[in-house]
C-alpha cells in the first residue's frame, strides 16, 4: 500500500511539472499591430461587431494556419521577397525573427472559424478545378497540393479551407500579374496565367467552403 501510494505521488508531481511545462510554452497572445487586422484569435472578426476587422481580400484568417508557413511569409515580407502588401510589410519590419515566430505559432494554435462561399453557382465549377485542374490549360488540380479538404502541407503550401475566398481570389491574381512572385519555383505563377477571372473566383469560392 505504501508503495503504491508512493508511485501514486510521484506520477502526480510528474504531471504537475509536465503540465507547468506545457504552460510555460504555450504561445502569447499577438502584438496590437496584428490583432488589428487579423483579430485577437486570428480569424479577421470582431465579435462586438459581428463582422470582419479589415477588408477579407486584404486581410486573411491566420486562425489555424501552419506555423511554418505565417514564418515564412512574415520573413519574406521583412526582407522583401513577398511585396504586394506594402502596409504588410511596414508592420513586420517593427519585429524581431523570436518574435515573427512566436506569432505564428499562436495564430497557428488558434481555432479557425472558417468562412463560407458566396456564389453557390460557381461551386460547380470550382469543385471541378479543385480535384482535377484545367486540363485543356495545363492546370493541375488544387488538391495535389493543398490537399483534397485544403489542409494543406506545412512550410510549403499553405491550408486554404475555409479562407474568405475574396483573398484567395486576390493572391490568385496577384500571382498572375507578378504582382506577387514568392511561390516556390513560380508555380503559382505558372498557374494563374492559365486562368481566367471567372475560373479564379470559382475555385476561391469553393476552397472557401472546404472543412
Amino acid at each position: 500500500m505504501i508503495k503504491r501510494s508512493l508511485l501514486l505521488s510521484l506520477l502526480l508531481a510528474a504531471g504537475g511539472v509536465h503540465a507547468q511545462n506545457q504552460a510555460v510554452v504555450q504561445p502569447s497572445p499577438p502584438p496590437a499591430i496584428c490583432a488589428t487586422c487579423h483579430g485577437d484569435d486570428g480569424n479577421n472578426w470582431d465579435p462586438q461587431t459581428g463582422g470582419k476587422t479589415a477588408g477579407g481580400a486584404d486581410s486573411p484568417k491566420l486562425a489555424g494556419q501552419h506555423s511554418d508557413y505565417l514564418f515564412k511569409q512574415f520573413s519574406e515580407f521583412k526582407n522583401g521577397a513577398r511585396a504586394n502588401n506594402p502596409v504588410m510589410t511596414g508592420m513586420i519590419t517593427m519585429l524581431p525573427d523570436e518574435d515573427m515566430r512566436a506569432v505564428a505559432e499562436y495564430f497557428a494554435a488558434q481555432k479557425l472559424r472558417p468562412a463560407t462561399y458566396r456564389t453557390p453557382d460557381a461551386i460547380a465549377a470550382g469543385q471541378k478545378i479543385w480535384r482535377a485542374g484545367i486540363a485543356a490549360k495545363g492546370v493541375p488540380a488544387c488538391a495535389a497540393c493543398h490537399g483534397a479538404s485544403g489542409n494543406g502541407l506545412p512550410s510549403q503550401y499553405p491550408a486554404l479551407a475555409g479562407q474568405f475566398p475574396e483573398y484567395i481570389e486576390a493572391q490568385l491574381k496577384a500571382f498572375r500579374d507578378g504582382v506577387r512572385a514568392n511561390d516556390p519555383a513560380s508555380m503559382m505563377q505558372a498557374i494563374a496565367l492559365k486562368m481566367t477571372d471567372p475560373e479564379i473566383k470559382a475555385v476561391s469560392d469553393y476552397a472557401a467552403g472546404l472543412r
